[in-house]
């Protein structure tokens, strides 16, 4: 009897990766920063992990010196960055130091990349994230960027193929758009910014979906239906970075 082969990234083979909600995979290793204990040693802290196919690759190096320029803006919102790549613990500091010492794009230069990156040669850490995906390739972990919260919970994850480079922009953006809803016990609508209107939790019965629309206006918000009304939450009331 002839068995249909198993589609590509399924089976006992495909990555495993952690979804939304999910506790983040614990891990020990070595970083350009020293050992590090994860989530331990960074409970009560947003944490922005992130992996990136190798070493001295030209993508790669435009993207950490983004991060390390964004670093403080990052900070400022409780959170700290983790590199990842499956390389060497030396091969990282090489290319950390050749980016310091002769890399300039974009205004930066002079470049010091003081959050820590994991070196992975065991794939260890990418396995269980699920950074490693062979339809992409057999042996480099592809740009996965994991949100995990104070209370250690994946609560997004985006994935890019190796040749493109991330929206840093977004990846702040997003940032503030989960505190903000955490803080405010909202929904940030389509493209939203800070200080632009946010959407109020919907309605649960038809009684109180009558009053949401009747308290429109006078009660310090508007309605486009029943289900979609939104409330002003200007910056003020936000917690952001400088610049911002």
């Amino acid at each position: 009897m002839s068995h249909a082969a198993a589609p590509e990234g399924t089976g006992p083979c495909a990555p495993s990766i952690p979804l939304i909600g999910d506790n983040a995979p614990a891990f020990r290793a070595v970083t350009t920063q020293g050992e590090i204990s994860f989530p331990e040693d960074y409970k009560g802290k947003w944490v922005i992990l992130f992996s990136h196919p190798a070493d001295f690759t030209p993508v790669c190096t435009t993207e950490f010196m983004t991060f390390a320029s964004m670093q403080e803006q990052f900070r400022a919102l409780n959170c700290e960055l983790i590199g990842l790549s499956i390389d060497s613990h030396y091969s990282h500091i090489a290319w950390l130091r050749t980016i310091r010492e002769k890399i300039s794009y974009k205004g930066m230069s002079h470049v010091e990349v003081t959050f820590p990156v994991i070196a992975d040669l065991k794939m260890d850490v990418a396995k269980a994230y699920g950074m490693v995906q062979p339809g992409a390739a057999d042996t480099q972990a592809v740009r996965a960027v994991f949100f995990i919260d104070p209370q250690s919970k994946v609560r997004a994850l985006i994935y890019y193929p190796l040749a493109n480079g991330r929206n840093f922009d977004e990846l702040l953006r997003l940032l503030i758009a989960m505190q903000t809803s955490d803080a405010h016990q909202c929904a940030t609508p389509a493209d939203w910014r800070p200080g632009d209107d946010v959407i109020i939790p919907p309605p649960g019965s038809c009684g109180s979906a009558k009053e949401r629309v009747d308290g429109a206006g006078s009660g310090g918000y508007e309605c486009l239906d029943w289900f979609l009304c939104l409330k002003k939450l200007p910056k003020s009331e936000l917690k952001l970075p400088p610049g911002v």
